[in-house]
C-alpha cells in the first residue's frame, strides 16, 4: 500500500508539548505535514506556563527534516484560539487539519465539585475546541477542504468516578464533532473523534488520585504499581496516533464518527437505538411492563442524524415508512 502522506498540508495540534499531542505532531510531521505545535507548557491541572515543551518538539521535528513552528497561546479563550490559527496562516499560508488534543484534569467527587474545578476543564477541553476550530472552519470552508479530529474519552462515554467535569467536557465534544461533520459536509470538511487509551501524564495523575485508592482498596499501591508497568509497556501514545492521522488524511471516508484506540487495537464507538415499544395509549405502567422490550438490543439501528430518528418514530406511530428531510 502506498504510504499515506500529508505533503503540502498544514496541521494544528493543540496540547502537543507532550504525551498524545507530541506523538500526533511527530507522526504528521514525519509524513510531510507542516505542524503548528501548540502548548502552553502548564501542569496536568492547568497551572503555570512554559515555552519549553513546544519549542523542544519543534526542534526535534526540524532535526528530523520536518517543518514546524511553536505556538504558546491558550485554547481556553477565543482570542487564544484565533491566535493559534493565525500562527498557522502567518507561517504556512494555509490550514488543513486541526487536532483538538489539549486537556487538563481537576478530579473531585461530584458532591465536592466546585466551579473552580469545573470551569477550567470546560474552558480547555470543550470551549477550547470551539475557540480553535471556529476560525479554522471558516478557512476550511473557503478553501473547500478540512479535517478536524477531536479527543473525547471513555470517561465520558462510559462514565468514570471523580471526573464529572472532565466527562461532561469530553462527551460534549461528541456532539460538537457531529455538528461540525453535518455543517462541513458540503465543503469537504470531515470531523471525527478519538477516545484514546494511552499511558500519559494524565493517566498517571489519575492513578495517583484518591479515586484510585478508593477503587483498589488496601492493595492500592501494589495494584497501581502493576498497572503503571502494564500501561507503560503496552499503551504507548504512538499506538493511538496512526488512527488520528488517518482520520486527518484526505483519504478518510467517514465523518461524525467516534473511534477508540489503545495498544494497537482500534474499534468504533457508536450510539445505537433499540427498536423499542409503541403504544398510542402509553402510560407509566406500560413503560414498566415493557421495559425489557424497550431495552432489547435486537435489531438496533445507528442513526445518522435527528431527522432519521424522527422518521423512525413517525413510522412506528403512523404504521407507514416515513422519511423526514
Amino acid at each position: 500500500m502506498t504510504d499515506l502522506r500529508f505533503d503540502d498540508r498544514v496541521a494544528v495540534v493543540t496540547g502537543a508539548g507532550g504525551g498524545l499531542g507530541k506523538s500526533h505532531a511527530l507522526l504528521l510531521a514525519s509524513r510531510g505535514a507542516r505542524v503548528v505545535v501548540n502548548d502552553i507548557g502548564g501542569s496536568v491541572t492547568g497551572e503555570g506556563s512554559d515555552d519549553g515543551p513546544a519549542q523542544q518538539l519543534v526542534s526535534e521535528i526540524r532535526a528530523n527534516g520536518g517543518e514546524a513552528v511553536a505556538d504558546v497561546n491558550s485554547v481556553a479563550t477565543p482570542e487564544g484560539g484565533a491566535a493559534i490559527i493565525k500562527t498557522a496562516m502567518d507561517n504556512f499560508g494555509r490550514l488543513d487539519i486541526v487536532v483538538n488534543n489539549a486537556g487538563i484534569l481537576r478530579d473531585q467527587t461530584f458532591d465536592a465539585m466546585t466551579m473552580d474545578l469545573l470551569d477550567p476543564v470546560l474552558d480547555v477541553h470543550l470551549k477550547g475546541a470551539f475557540n480553535v476550530t471556529r476560525p479554522a472552519f471558516v478557512i476550511m470552508r473557503e478553501q473547500g477542504y478540512g479535517r478536524v479530529v477531536s479527543t473525547c474519552s471513555a470517561s465520558g462515554i462510559l462514565g468514570s468516578p471523580h471526573k464529572s467535569n472532565y466527562a461532561a467536557a469530553k462527551t460534549g465534544l461528541i456532539g460538537f464533532t457531529r455538528v461540525i461533520a453535518a455543517e462541513g459536509a458540503a465543503h469537504n470538511i470531515k470531523a471525527n473523534a478519538v477516545s484514546p487509551i494511552a499511558y500519559t501524564r494524565m493517566l498517571a495523575h489519575s492513578l495517583e488520585g484518591p479515586e484510585a485508592d478508593d477503587q483498589f482498596g488496601p492493595q492500592a499501591e501494589e495494584v497501581k504499581e502493576q498497572l503503571t508497568k502494564m500501561f507503560t509497556d503496552t499503551l504507548a501514545p504512538a499506538l493511538v496516533s496512526p488512527v488520528v492521522a488517518f482520520l486527518a488524511h484526505e483519504n478518510c471516508p467517514v465523518s461524525g464518527e467516534i473511534y477508540t484506540a489503545g495498544g494497537g487495537q482500534v474499534s468504533r464507538f457508536f450510539i445505537g437505538r433499540t427498536k423499542g415499544y409503541f403504544n398510542r395509549d402509553l402510560s407509566i405502567e406500560e413503560v414498566a411492563d415493557h421495559f425489557a422490550e424497550i431495552r432489547d438490543e435486537t435489531d438496533y439501528t445507528v442513526m445518522n442524524d435527528p431527522a432519521e430518528e424522527v422518521g423512525q418514530v413517525l413510522t412506528a406511530v403512523t404504521g407507514t415508512n416515513t422519511t423526514v428531510k
